[in-house]
C-alpha cells in the first residue's frame, strides 16, 4: 500500500470523527499524514468510573477523546473531591501533565468511553516538523488557557443562577458543535459534580434548578435537561456582565 492509498484510509476512518481538525490539518501532504497516524493509531477503552489517569501519575501521553464524557478533579486539603472540568468527544486531555511531566489530577470516566492515546515525545517532534500539527496544538493549549480563565471569572463573580445559566449554556454550545441537539441535555454528572465545579453546595445546586423549571426557562427529568427559552438563560448571564 503506498502512502497515498494509506493516507486515503486515515481520511474514512477520521472522516465522521470529531478530531480530525487535530489529527489532520489542513494541507497536509500525504507522508505528513502518515506520520501523524503513528502518533493518534493507538486507542485505549476506560470503562464508566475508572480513572484515564490519576494525580502524581508519570505523564507521557495526551489524549483526544473519540467517544464518552469525563470528569477532571483532585482532592482538597478537606479531603473532599473539587471537580476542575468535564471533558467530551473531540477535546484533549492530559495537558495538566506537561509542565512538571506528572498530572496534577484525576481523570474519570463518566460512561464508556474511548480515547486516542498520543505520546507526547511523538507529538513534540512532529510539531516542529510539520507546521500544521504546530498551529493544532497551540490552538488547543490556548483554548485550555481560555476556559480556565472563564472558570475563574465564573466562581468569582457571579450568583448561583448566573454559575448555573453559563454551566448549561456552555454545555448546550460545545454539545451543538458536535451535531446535537443545543436545547437538549443528558447530564453525565451529578448535582454534587457540577456543585463541585461551580463553587455551589449540592442544596443550591438543587434550588437553583428548581428556579430556572418554575421560572418556565428549563424542563428538568431527572439527568435530562431541556432549555425551554435559551435567551432568558443568556440574559441571567449577562445581568452583571
Amino acid at each position: 500500500m503506498d502512502a497515498r492509498t494509506h493516507a486515503s484510509k486515515i481520511k474514512v476512518a477520521c472522516s465522521n470523527c470529531n478530531l480530525r481538525e487535530l489529527c489532520m490539518p489542513v494541507d497536509l501532504s500525504a507522508a505528513d499524514m502518515t506520520r501523524i497516524e503513528e502518533v493518534v493509531s493507538s486507542r485505549r477503552k476506560v470503562t464508566r468510573g475508572d480513572s484515564l489517569f490519576q494525580n502524581g501519575e508519570t505523564f507521557k501521553a495526551l489524549y483526544a477523546i473519540r467517544s464518552g464524557f469525563f470528569k477532571t478533579s483532585f482532592a482538597s486539603p478537606d479531603g473532599r473531591e473539587q471537580v476542575t472540568g468535564f471533558q467530551m468527544s473531540g477535546e484533549i486531555m492530559g495537558l495538566d501533565g506537561i509542565v512538571n511531566e506528572r498530572h496534577t489530577c484525576d481523570a474519570i470516566a463518566l460512561e464508556d468511553a474511548e480515547v486516542c492515546v498520543m505520546n507526547f515525545e511523538h507529538i513534540e517532534t512532529l510539531s516542529r516538523e510539520v507546521s500544521g500539527l504546530q498551529r493544532h496544538v497551540h490552538k488547543i493549549m490556548s483554548r485550555e488557557i481560555s476556559r480556565d480563565h472563564g472558570v475563574m471569572l465564573l466562581l468569582g463573580s457571579m450568583r448561583a443562577e448566573e454559575r448555573l445559566a453559563t454551566f448549561l449554556l456552555n454545555l448546550a454550545q460545545r454539545l451543538h458543535a458536535r451535531g446535537f441537539s443545543p436545547s437538549e441535555l443528558v447530564l453525565r454528572m451529578t448535582r454534587e459534580e457540577i456543585g463541585s465545579y461551580l463553587g455551589m453546595k449540592i442544596e443550591t445546586v438543587s434550588r437553583t434548578f428548581s428556579k430556572l423549571v418554575e421560572d418556565g426557562i428549563v424542563e428538568v427529568k431527572q439527568r435530562h435537561v431541556r432549555i425551554l427559552n435559551t435567551d432568558a438563560l443568556k440574559q441571567l448571564v449577562s445581568v452583571n456582565s
